[in-house]
């Protein structure tokens, strides 16, 4: 192709605003049609050069905030930030967000009776490197009910967030691990359509395991095309 990359085709998988499943976003998803609002340059443009400086030091550990160790299983999450053509995409922030291994988040609204563990705060962020790397140590967060149904569990899952040239290119996601049987089961997570869905599931790593200390989980995201990570809309 004298040198060009073909291009890949936008494979969206995205989940749809109302998923009648998922309770909560019959009441929110749009009734009307949407309104196109151009971006303009102050959307498109930022801080991505500087993003250490804005966002201060790297939070990459999220085991070592505190006087004590988390209870739970220690695991490593880590993955590349690429582009449709499986280009690293550098300097980009990559935060996450968890519950603890009890399954309770530290946030005033979450109020089940699940123990909040005072060496655990479950929040971090880093900078992808030049080629496209993160990388977070953290605890397996633990299963949750919520009121969505009787009976209705969230599978085990960490929040992920990127940052890329500017804060108008904000991307969330989630990231579940492999062979959890509430995946199956659960709404938010079947919002997304197979074979979109696996991408949103995390591979074990035995390479990246730390023997006798920390299970090791890889999660590639990658920003569009045919092989792209579902985001919410």
């Amino acid at each position: 192709m004298n040198g060009l990359l073909q291009f890949a085709r936008e494979d969206r998988g995205f989940p749809p605003s109302l998923f009648p499943d998922y309770r909560a976003t019959v009441a929110r998803s749009p009734r009307e049609a949407l309104v196109h609002m151009p971006q303009t340059l102050t959307e498109v443009t930022g801080p991505g050069p500087v993003w250490d400086k804005l966002m201060g030091p790297a939070i990459h550990d999220l085991t070592t905030q505190h006087k004590g160790a988390p209870l739970g299983q220690r695991i490593i999450v880590f993955g590349r930030v690429l582009d449709e053509n499986a280009r690293p995409v550098p300097n980009t922030i990559v935060e996450v967000w968890q519950a603890n291994a009890a399954g309770r988040y530290i946030h005033r609204k979450d109020d089940w009776d699940a123990p909040i563990d005072p060496n655990f705060t479950g929040a971090g962020h880093v900078i992808s490197d030049a080629e496209g790397n993160y990388r977070f140590i953290s605890i397996r967060p633990g299963a949750y009910p919520w009121g969505n149904h009787k009976n209705a569990w969230r599978p085990a899952h960490i929040h992920f967030s990127l940052l890329g040239p500017a804060f108008a290119t904000r991307l969330v996601t989630q990231m579940y691990f492999p062979d959890d049987p509430l995946i199956d089961i659960d709404p938010i997570a079947n919002a997304v359509p197979l074979p979109y869905r696996d991408r949103m599931v995390s591979q074990l790593d035995m390479a990246t395991t730390t023997p006798n200390w920390a299970l090791a989980y890889r999660f590639d995201i990658v920003l569009r095309g045919k092989n792209q990570t579902p985001f919410e809309e």
